[in-house]
C-alpha cells in the first residue's frame, strides 16, 4: 500500500487515490456501534462487506447507477494483499445525507413511535409492536455527521439540504433499492428490515456510493425466526448492540472489550448473511 496515496480514513474504510479519478476502497475488520469504533475487530468482516457490496452493486446496476468498477485484485496488483477487502470505484462528490429505508419498526424508529406515534413526522397506526412490519416502507433521511450522532431530518429539512429535485430522486431510488433488496433477501429466507444508502455525483450523474446492503448498513433477520414484539435474531451488528445494551456501558469511547463468543458469533452471522444472500461459499470469495 506504500505506493498508493492515502486520502481518507473512515470508521471502517480506508481510501486511496488511483489515476483517472478512481479510488481504491479497503474495508477493514473494524466495527462501529453507537457511533463508537470498537478496539476489538471482527475477523473477515471487511471481506464480507466488500463481497456483499460487489454483489449488490452488480445486481442493482440496472435499477440505479453506482460508483462500483471492480473488486478483481488483478486490477490493483500493488495492493494484492488486500484482495477480497478492496474495490475500485469512481471518485464521487458525496451528498451529505444518510438515506434510510425502513420496512419494519425497529431501532430509533421504534423509540420515536413509542413516544409520539410517529416516525419523523409520519403518523403510523396505533398498537404496533417492536419489529412490526410497516404498512409500507418509509424513507427517513438523517444528517451525515463528521463526528457524533446522525440526526433525523424532516422532509422539509432534507429538501433544504439537497434541493427538491435531488431529494425526490434520492427518495425514489432509496425505496426502489430497498424493495429489490428485500425481495431478493426474502427469497433466501432473510428479511431486510431496513437499510442505509449514500449517494453522490459522478460527472453530474446521481449514483449510489460507499457500500450497499451490507450487514453494517442494513438489518437482516432470519425469516423463520422472526416474531414481532422484541429484538429478532439477526445477521448484522445488532448482535453486538444487544450485547452492549445488556451492560452498563454509557456509549462513550472507549467501549468495553467484546467477549470472544460475541466476536465469533458476529463473524458467523456476517458470513452466513453473505452465503445465503449471494448463494456462494464465502471461502470462494477471493480465497477468504
Amino acid at each position: 500500500m506504500s505506493a498508493l496515496r492515502h486520502i481518507a480514513k473512515g470508521k471502517i474504510r480506508d481510501l486511496y487515490a488511483l489515476p483517472d479519478d478512481r479510488i481504491l476502497i479497503v474495508a477493514s475488520d473494524r466495527l462501529s456501534v453507537f457511533d463508537v469504533v470498537l478496539d476489538d475487530e471482527i475477523p473477515d468482516k471487511g471481506r464480507v462487506l466488500t463481497g456483499l457490496s460487489s454483489f449488490w452493486f452488480e445486481k442493482t446496476a440496472g435499477l440505479v447507477p453506482n460508483h462500483f468498477i471492480t473488486a478483481d485484485p488483478a486490477e490493483f496488483p500493488g495492493a494484492a494483499h488486500v484482495a477480497g477487502r478492496a474495490m475500485i470505484v469512481r471518485a464521487a462528490q458525496p451528498i451529505r445525507m444518510e438515506c434510510i429505508a425502513r420496512g419494519y419498526l425497529f431501532g430509533g424508529a421504534w423509540a420515536e413511535y413509542q413516544a409520539t406515534g410517529r416516525v419523523q413526522g409520519r403518523v403510523l397506526p396505533s398498537g404496533l409492536r417492536e419489529a412490526a412490519r410497516l404498512p409500507e416502507p418509509l424513507f427517513t433521511p438523517t444528517t451525515k455527521a463528521e463526528a457524533g450522532h446522525d440526526l433525523p431530518l424532516s422532509d422539509r429539512e432534507a429538501v433544504g439540504l439537497v434541493g427538491d429535485d435531488v431529494f425526490e430522486q434520492i427518495r425514489e431510488l432509496t425505496l426502489a433499492v430497498y424493495g429489490a433488496g428485500a425481495a431478493h433477501a426474502e427469497s433466501a429466507g432473510i428479511l431486510l428490515a431496513d437499510t442505509k444508502l449514500e449517494f453522490g455525483h459522478v460527472a453530474g450523474e446521481l449514483v449510489v456510493i460507499d457500500e450497499l446492503l451490507t450487514p453494517d448498513s442494513s438489518r437482516y433477520w432470519p425469516a423463520d425466526a422472526y416474531r414481532p414484539g422484541g429484538s429478532p435474531p439477526s445477521f448484522d451488528k445488532q448482535f453486538v448492540r444487544d450485547h452492549y445494551l445488556g451492560t452498563d456501558w454509557n456509549r462513550e469511547a472507549p467501549a468495553p472489550p467484546l467477549p470472544r463468543d460475541v466476536i465469533e458469533g458476529t463473524r458467523a452471522r456476517y458470513v452466513e448473511a453473505y452465503e445465503r444472500i449471494t448463494g456462494q461459499s464465502f471461502a470462494d470469495w477471493f480465497g477468504s
